[in-house]
């Protein structure tokens, strides 16, 4: 992975990052058009001002001003071209820009880097987070429906974050390993003495190095940050000694679509398709809900694929 120089919020002018701050808690007591008015004047003497233009496109958004917040959503990435702050999912949410490779790596690295701290206690709690409770059963659904041993010699934690699917599995799991984009979450998990081996990277550049097969591969929520499922599912095929198993957000429609959350949300024929194309078979594939927003369920799939020379 690239290392990229640090992100930096200030502008340099103190008066200006306390505008910077007053135009949040414009933005929290929804008054949106007074934020951007506010911003508009910040940005105007700081043209490098990368926080402060994400903040006015963010408030043009939600004041309806959607014209005026792509030029300066485009201004902030061309500031910050890796696009840490999601500015390209912005434009893709005002369709300003394809929803595909909207979500960068380094997007996802700098989110879950800065929620690591108190990304168990939000999942457990506000969000009711039940995902790898239910893979579990799931694989354990599939195992015992096929005659498959009770444990896994080998199992690969894809987008691991801080262990919650690790502690999970570790007690089916001989060999657990896990990966993951962002140091901060995987720190964590190590913390946990969970995992035979943690590595901090792209799960596509892992499984493309990674020599060994697996008998178990997990994803638990992670699939909701890639927009196209196929190149994850022809990855992980080759290393597939047994179950694949994952959850995706979806919606009622075919293809995928980026949702309000800056979530991937996946139709149904849509996975079916990436699997069939990538040489998987459905073992199992079935409604599921695996967090709770907004007091309501979030709609999602369950999927356990396996490579057809198994026979499951």
């Amino acid at each position: 992975m690239l290392a990229h120089p640090p992100l930096l919020f200030s502008s340099g002018d103190p008066v200006l990052d306390r505008r910077l701050d007053w135009a949040r808690g414009l933005m929290e007591r929804g008054e949106a058009a007074a934020a951007a008015e506010l911003l508009h004047e910040s940005v105007a003497g700081a043209p490098d001002f990368l926080a402060g233009f994400f903040l006015l496109g963010e408030a043009l958004a939600r004041a309806g001003k959607s014209e005026e917040a792509v030029t300066a959503f485009r201004r902030a990435l061309a500031l910050d071209p890796p696009d840490r702050l999601g500015a390209r999912l912005r434009l893709a949410r005002l369709g300003a820009a394809p929803i595909e490779d909207a979500m960068t790596d380094a997007y996802v690295c700098a989110l879950f880097d800065q929620y690591a701290a108190r990304f168990d206690a939000e999942l457990a709690g506000a969000l009711a987070y039940r995902g790898p409770a239910l893979l579990r059963a799931a694989v354990e659904r599939v195992a015992a429906a096929h005659g498959m041993p009770a444990r896994f010699s080998r199992v690969l934690d894809l987008g691991c974050g801080t262990g919650l699917m690790g502690a999970a599995i570790r007690d089916l799991a001989g060999e657990l390993v896990g990966v993951d984009l962002s140091p901060a979450m995987v720190a964590t998990a190590q913390a946990k003495q969970l995992y035979d081996r943690l590595v901090v990277g792209d799960l596509l550049e892992f499984l493309a190095a990674d020599a060994g097969s697996f008998d178990l591969i997990l994803a638990a929520d992670v699939l909701v940050y890639r927009d196209d499922l196929r190149p994850v599912l022809a990855a992980a095929a080759p290393r597939l000694a047994g179950l694949l198993a994952f959850t995706v957000e979806t919606h009622r429609g075919e293809n995928v679509i980026l949702r309000e959350s800056l979530r991937f949300a996946h139709g149904e024929a849509h996975l079916r398709a990436a699997a069939t194309a990538t040489g998987l078979a459905t073992a199992l594939l079935e409604p599921a809900s695996t967090r709770t927003e907004k007091g309501l369920p979030v709609e999602g799939l369950l999927a356990v694929l396996t490579a057809p020379a198994s026979e499951i």
